[in-house]
């Protein structure tokens, strides 16, 4: 049987799956099994399935049927042009928190980097792969977090620019930076029930809810921040769309200045940035 074959002979089992395009979701599937890059999987529709392969697709279907999100099947999630290593111990990277990326680099190149809870590290070893000279601390309060930054790390060879260290937020930070920057649980409480199975269900909660109102974390990060800021440093963090108002009062409260809230590609608040002039 050739992937072709075997691909069509299976598309129904994802019949109730959410998902934009069933037959997208297997050539990703195959190639993965395949050991093929996504993008030339169609190259290779022809191939023979050897029983391995068969197996192992089969399994991964089955995954998949369970609605467990493609990026945690094969563990790679694209962000910013780099393929990160996911797992059920990270938050999925998501082209929102490019928004908060794409705020940074405008700043231009910063010497000392702070990333709180950086997950995968998608964020910290982002800045570090676009600022080679730059100091970036990584923080996370999950070891196995940690072990998954580390292995991306490695992966865009930006070690010697960058160190991981397990931290609750400021706990064990030492020393002040140009930037710090965050993407907190943000996720209220009475919102946990509304989100799509493929999420809680599969991200650590633990990185989406903060078990409360959904700010609990903007407070601490924000109302600390300013200790471990450089004169003029920046702080910049993500936030849930509906957040914009409150996490800027949170700013003005703290005593930052130039106090703004950028919007994401469709328009909805997204990140808040200030500056710390003290």
């Amino acid at each position: 049987m050739i992937w072709q074959e075997l691909i069509l002979a299976v598309r129904h089992r994802l019949s109730r799956v959410k998902t934009e395009d069933v037959m997208r979701d297997l050539r990703i599937l195959a190639a993965h099994v395949s050991q093929v890059d996504a993008s030339r999987m169609t190259l290779h529709m022809h191939d023979e399935v050897t029983e391995k392969q068969r197996e192992h697709f089969k399994l991964l279907v089955n995954r998949r049927m369970s609605n467990m999100p493609i990026s945690k099947i094969i563990q790679k999630r694209l962000f910013w042009g780099r393929e990160f290593e996911v797992d059920l111990n990270v938050l999925d990277p998501r082209g929102d928190t490019e928004t908060l990326i794409a705020a940074c680099l405008k700043l231009g190149p910063q010497d000392k980097v702070l990333d709180l809870g950086t997950g995968s590290g998608a964020i910290g070893l982002t800045l570090a792969a676009e600022w080679p000279l730059a100091d970036v601390m990584c923080t996370d309060i999950s070891d196995e977090a940690l072990d998954v930054a580390r292995l991306n790390m490695k992966s865009f060879d930006v070690a010697d620019g960058v160190r991981l260290l397990r931290s609750d937020w400021f706990g064990a930070v030492e020393g002040r930076f140009d930037l710090i920057v965050s993407n907190p649980p943000y996720i209220a409480l009475e919102e946990w029930g509304g989100l799509d199975f493929e999420v809680r269900g599969f991200d650590p909660r633990m990185a989406l809810t903060d078990e409360a109102d959904g700010l609990s974390c903007y407070r601490v990060i924000v109302a600390q921040a300013g200790a471990y800021l450089e004169k003029d440093g920046h702080l910049m963090v993500e936030i849930g769309h509906t957040q914009g108002c409150d996490v800027q009062d949170l700013y003005a409260a703290a005593g930052f200045t130039q106090i703004t809230c950028l919007p994401d590609l469709a328009g909805r608040d997204r990140v808040v940035s200030g500056v710390w002039a003290f």
